[in-house]
Parts: structure tokens; sequence; C-alpha cells
């Protein structure tokens, strides 16, 4: 998975999100360790106490852990994984939901939309 960052958004809230998604598609899987943070932020090309910064962040919330000897995994709570998972991805459907009204579409409007995306991408 690219890093992709983009210009318009905090390159810190990016990164922390690229990990995440790491992490919820098994790229990184659960008790797996993590590269250095300088090989992050090389990967990332961005600076490593950006990177270092983002990963603080993901310790904080509980879904990297650091270990003195062993430097840091990813945590093996897949309980702690799936609600982060889910709470992600319930502020992405907020957002889109709120989009998609200030565009005008009604609830219907969107349920059909969203059918027909899915069929096409079964394709």
């Amino acid at each position: 998975m690219a890093w992709d960052l983009k210009p318009d958004r905090p390159i810190y809230t990016q990164l922390i999100e690229k990990i995440q998604l790491k992490i919820f598609s098994g790229e990184y899987p659960l008790g797996s360790n993590l590269p250095s943070v300088r090989d992050l932020a090389s990967e990332a090309s961005v600076n490593p106490n950006t990177m270092q910064r983002a990963l603080a962040k993901l310790e904080e919330d509980g879904l990297v852990v650091t270990h003195r000897t062993k430097g840091r995994t990813i945590t093996e709570d897949a309980d702690m994984v799936k609600q982060a998972k889910n709470k992600l991805a319930q502020i992405h459907i907020f957002e889109f939901l709120e989009k998609m009204q200030l565009m005008g579409f009604s609830k219907d409007e969107v349920l059909v939309l969203i059918s027909e995306m899915l069929k096409e991408m079964k394709k």
C-alpha cells in the first residue's frame, strides 16, 4: 500500500491513518514487529520526528506496543483492533453521509447509489 500523502491535510494524521489501514488490512499482522521509525519515515518520505509522533499516538490508542528490547509491535488484542477498525469505519461513513445530505440526496437515493457501486465492485 503506497503512502500517497496529500498536502491538503496534516501529514501526522495521514501517517496514523495509513498505519491503521496497514494494521486493519493485515499487512501488519497482530503481534508483528514494525519497521524502525527511521525505516518507516524513509518509506513514507517524511521526517522521523513526524513518524515518531504518529507512532506515539498509535501507541496511546493501543494499536502499537513498545517493548524495551524488541522495538514496536502491533498489539495482539484482536478485539481492540476490531473496535478501532469499526470506529474508523463509522467516522468515514458519517462523513460520507453528511456530504451526501449536503448535496441533497435522500436516504433512499444514497442506498440506491451504494447498491449500484457494490454491484460494480463485484465485477
